[in-house]
């Protein structure tokens, strides 16, 4: 299209044909629910009765989606992987052990590569799942459990580039995840211990006390004067000041709470004790709590910071809403 053309499209038509896609494709994908028989729990068994991995096979775009599938079952506790047909035909077969299942995709269940494999998975029994559109095809008769995922046809507006049908296969991997994830009562722990490296895996597999300040914290007594505690609130750095006697904490003293008392302007303010300007029983956590918990508990009740404290209640440190 050349840049005059493009420029006559008017942004209300682009809008309609993207709103237009996206209604067939969810119209499409609640049909497909309608349709769900009991050859889907059947799959699902299949999977959670193996002892070995699931394997995935498909080619071209179904090949994309198998790739997104296997790596979706794996990080949710069924061990998965990808196997391309072309290279399984020429040696990747030998991946396969004799505990594993099956998923075969493609739409016609007539693809190439996939029938030039079907006698080799065949002469091995390994049980099998057959994601198609076809329920006649030839993938579909030599599986031992068939899941639908046909359309009436693709939101190609010439019916042909693979869409509404890449759609319905990438849902039906998401449902045979979600119903595993079900069976097995996979966790969000579970999900970060196969995520340690992003932020949700770090958010939920985190403790207060490996993010909090625990060295050269900003005590004062109760005695201590406004003066001195500014000081210890300046070398703290962390806006703040914990009141504690043998080792107890009575309160805290924050910047906020510095303005407010500097704005009071009565005489000898720089002389009062903490024990007269602090808030007392402030709000604390424990040291063992996970720092996604304490993240809630802050915006919760609109406070940047807590103190924290060990099983005994004594204080060991100070977390900020900021620590990541």
């Amino acid at each position: 299209m050349s840049d005059s053309s493009l420029s006559s499209v008017h942004s209300d038509v682009l809008i309609a044909s993207a709103r237009q896609t996206l209604s067939t494709q969810a119209q499409a994908l609640a049909s497909l629910a309608n349709r769900v028989t009991d050859e889907f729990p059947k799959a699902v068994r299949m999977i959670l009765s193996s002892k070995g991995r699931t394997v995935i096979c498909g080619m071209g775009k179904s090949g994309l989606i198998g790739k997104k599938i296997a790596a979706t079952l794996a990080s949710t506790g069924t061990p998965s992987f990808f196997l391309h047909p072309g290279e399984a035909f020429h040696g990747d077969l030998g991946m396969i052990q004799a505990e594993d299942t099956l998923v075969l995709i493609s739409y016609s269940g007539e693809t190439e590569e996939l029938m030039r494999l079907l006698p080799s998975l065949k002469s091995f029994g390994n049980p099998s799942i057959a994601l198609v559109g076809n329920m006649d095809s030839t993938l579909a008769k030599h599986c031992d459990c068939v899941l639908d995922i046909s359309v009436d046809r693709e939101t190609c507006p010439n019916n042909l580039a693979p869409t509404t049908s890449t759609t319905m296969t990438t849902a039906m991997g998401d449902a045979l995840a979600v119903a595993l994830m079900e069976c097995r009562d996979f966790q969000p722990q579970d999900f970060a211990r196969f995520h340690p490296g992003g932020s949700l895996g770090r958010k939920l597999l985190t403790r207060v006390k490996d993010l909090m300040h625990k060295d050269n914290l900003p005590v004062c007594a109760p005695e201590t004067t406004l003066k001195d505690a500014i000081s210890v609130m300046t070398q703290g750095r962390m806006g703040v000041v914990l009141v504690q006697d043998a080792g107890k904490l009575l309160g805290i003293f924050t910047d906020g709470d510095l303005r407010r008392a500097m704005l009071k302007e009565s005489e000898g303010m720089i002389h009062k004790t903490m024990a007269s300007l602090m808030t007392a029983n402030p709000k604390t956590i424990n040291e063992n709590v996970m720092i996604v918990q304490a993240e809630e508990q802050m915006l919760r009740d609109k406070i940047t910071l807590l103190v924290v404290v060990d099983d005994a209640l004594r204080v060991s440190g100070i977390l900020e809403i900021y620590d990541r």
